[in-house]
């Protein structure tokens, strides 16, 4: 797994470095579908990525939220599950919560996870062979005990939608963040004890933050407890998702289950 993971470091550095070019500037920003915009920074990074690690990589399969899907990645081992402006609402509002996320599945189960934020020059990586590292510092699991103890990260548009309310007595504190795979990075950094997300997610939003969270011997699920397979044929995940350590898992699912 050593090209890859190098491959694939090299290419979200570089993506990055695409974003950069547009962030807090001025750019043409669409709606794909209501509330979920796109930019010109996601559409060339999408392609620089795809370029780059299909070049690599020629006999693996795509699937990225900015690229028009296939079903020909269904016959495919090896699958890159790519996106390449994870956080586009705080990307837009100059929040500097946004990361390049790419994820390798191999038989829908993660092997490698790369996350970076261009603007804090983060970079969260692991494979099979290397663990979960953020620029090379080793990365490890939250021993909170408790969720009455627990700090929590969790999505800034779920807490101003009013979401979080009927929740807010069962955990200690909240950090508010943007980007799904930012704060699933977040988490593996110490951050916070737990990552807990409200609405439906899709696999790009999840898939490289999901492994680096299972190398720091960490639980990503769905909140109805569902082990998380990838590059399915609908990418959607309707259940929304709950990550922490396995002492924690039960109890968040308890209150945060459906």
């Amino acid at each position: 797994m050593i090209a890859e993971l190098k491959i694939a470091r090299q290419a979200a550095r570089e993506a990055g470095q695409i974003l950069m070019k547009y962030f807090r500037g001025n750019y043409s920003v669409r709606e794909k579908s209501p509330n979920n915009p796109i930019t010109a920074a996601d559409v060339e990074a999408d392609n620089y990525l795809r370029t780059q690690l299909s070049k690599n990589f020629p006999d693996y399969g795509w699937l990225s939220e900015e690229t028009k899907d296939s079903a020909e990645r269904l016959t495919k081992e090896k699958v890159w599950i790519v996106d390449p402006l994870d956080g586009t609402k705080e990307f837009i509002a100059g929040r500097p919560e946004f990361v390049v996320s790419i994820g390798l599945v191999k038989n829908g189960e993660p092997i490698l996870g790369v996350l970076f934020n261009p603007v804090t020059d983060e970079m969260f990586s692991a494979d099979e062979d290397e663990p979960s590292n953020l620029n090379g510092k080793l990365l490890k699991i939250s021993h909170a005990e408790s969720l009455t103890e627990s700090t929590l990260i969790i999505s800034r548009t779920e807490k101003i939608d009013g979401l979080w309310k009927p929740y807010r007595q069962f955990f200690k504190n909240a950090v508010v963040c943007g980007s799904v795979a930012y704060k699933l990075a977040s988490f593996t950094a110490g951050r916070a004890d737990a990552f807990v997300s409200l609405k439906s997610k899709n696999e790009w939003d999840v898939c490289a933050g999901d492994f680096l969270i299972r190398r720091i011997g960490g639980t990503t699920t769905t909140r109805t407890g569902k082990h998380l397979v990838y590059n399915q044929p609908d990418p959607h995940i309707p259940d929304g998702i709950v990550a922490s350590s396995p002492h924690l898992a039960p109890e968040l699912l308890l209150r945060f289950g459906k």
